[in-house]
């Protein structure tokens, strides 16, 4: 990464922010590019409406180029937990059916399964974590032939882990169970060729890796994800021609678009445009050698004598989230608001704090952190 890209993230002037796996900072350009888009609400009311709707457009091209997409199969919804909201109330139910799971899931990949478990009589069944790892084989021996969905995060929020998206969809795909996964804490980080991994459907949002602003959500949905999942929230946006008001027999729009219910908000979507063109202007294999390079000078600097690293450096299992626990027994609230009073921002994570360094961190920002560690 260079200065120029560092200078669009005024936060890096005070603060060594690592912490991107909960909230990315905003670059200069997506900030200025939301202001630009209210300031025209101020000034033209809808004169300009048709261009806000091109942005909407041209930000799901983005988005599914990264995921090597069909536009088409993209959607837009709030957040991540309307994503799989709408995947699981969408299936075809009955008592007996099955969903496979880990028990560490995000609760954005959680609680739409539960409700399908108390609902419909579904059994979840929920795979422990071992040593900061998803036990895989585990995983996979859970799955039957009334296994309905298997559904995954791509990395774990807790623990860095970086799942075998192909072996398990293989897995699933045996029984002709959905795949379903969480890219909230991957994409932006890395980029992704998600049906040639084998994945149906897939959730996400917009302000950790993507560096966006909050508020723009998204689903992909296969066509055989979409020949199973019925939209069941719709509204005049769904339908062919929504400007056909008259009309109220329309067809439903193809794959993913049916979605999309109503007005989405206009500015954040300007703002998401820029984020994602940087992001694609620097390379999504750029920033994740970036990233390697960053953790990998992390885990070889910490004191291991003090520090345990919690999250797996194997590869194929290692991503840009770092977790690490303190050998003696110091909380890592303790030591997340330590560090805050020298201006370096991390998260602590249940028995562990999580690092989250992104594009625009450097190696004295590691540095600091790691002389800064209690």
């Amino acid at each position: 990464m260079n200065d120029n890209i560092r200078a669009q993230f005024p936060i890096t002037k005070e603060t060594v922010y690592l912490n991107s796996a909960a909230v990315a900072p905003l670059p200069t350009i997506a900030i200025e590019a939301v202001n630009w888009q209210m300031n025209d609400v101020a000034m033209n009311g809808t004169r300009n409406y048709s261009d806000w709707v091109a942005t909407k457009s041209r930000c799901r091209a983005l988005l599914a180029a990264m995921l090597r997409v069909r536009d088409e199969q993209i959607a837009f919804v709030r957040n991540t937990s309307d994503g799989f909201s709408t995947i699981a109330n969408g299936l075809k139910w009955k008592g007996g059916d099955n969903v496979v799971s880990f028990a560490g899931e995000f609760p954005a990949n959680f609680y739409p399964w539960r409700r399908i478990r108390d609902e419909f009589d579904v059994e979840l069944r929920l795979i422990d974590e071992i040593d900061g790892c998803v036990d895989v084989d585990a995983l996979i021996d859970a799955i039957d032939r009334n296994t309905k969905v298997v559904t995954i995060s791509a990395v774990q929020f807790a623990s860095g882990y970086r799942a075998d998206l192909e072996r398990i969809a293989a897995a699933a795909h045996s029984v002709d169970a959905l795949f379903c996964v969480d890219i909230i804490q991957a994409v932006g980080a890395c980029g992704f060729d998600l049906p040639a991994l084998g994945v149906d459907a897939a959730c996400g949002a917009s302000h950790k890796w993507l560096c966006a602003p909050e508020g723009c959500g998204y689903i992909y949905l296969s066509d055989r994800a979409r020949e199973r999942v019925s939209p069941t929230l719709t509204g005049w946006i769904s339908i062919e021609d929504p400007w056909n008001f008259t009309d109220r027999e329309q067809g439903l729009k193809p794959a993913a678009l049916a979605w999309e219910s109503g007005t989405g908000p206009a500015s954040l979507f300007y703002g998401m445009e820029q984020s994602l063109k940087l992001l694609t202007d620097v390379g999504l294999n750029n920033i994740g050698c970036h990233l390697q390079t960053l953790t990998e000078q992390l885990c070889d600097g910490i004191d291991s004598s003090r520090y345990e690293v919690v999250s797996s450096r194997t590869p194929g299992e290692a991503s840009q989230i770092v977790c690490i626990r303190h050998r003696g027994g110091v909380e890592p609230n303790v030591i997340a608001k330590q560090l805050e009073s020298n201006n370096i921002i991390v998260s602590p994570r249940n028995d562990r704090l999580r690092i989250a360094p992104h594009l625009f961190n450097v190696a004295q920002d590691i540095e600091q952190l790691i002389a800064a560690l209690p």
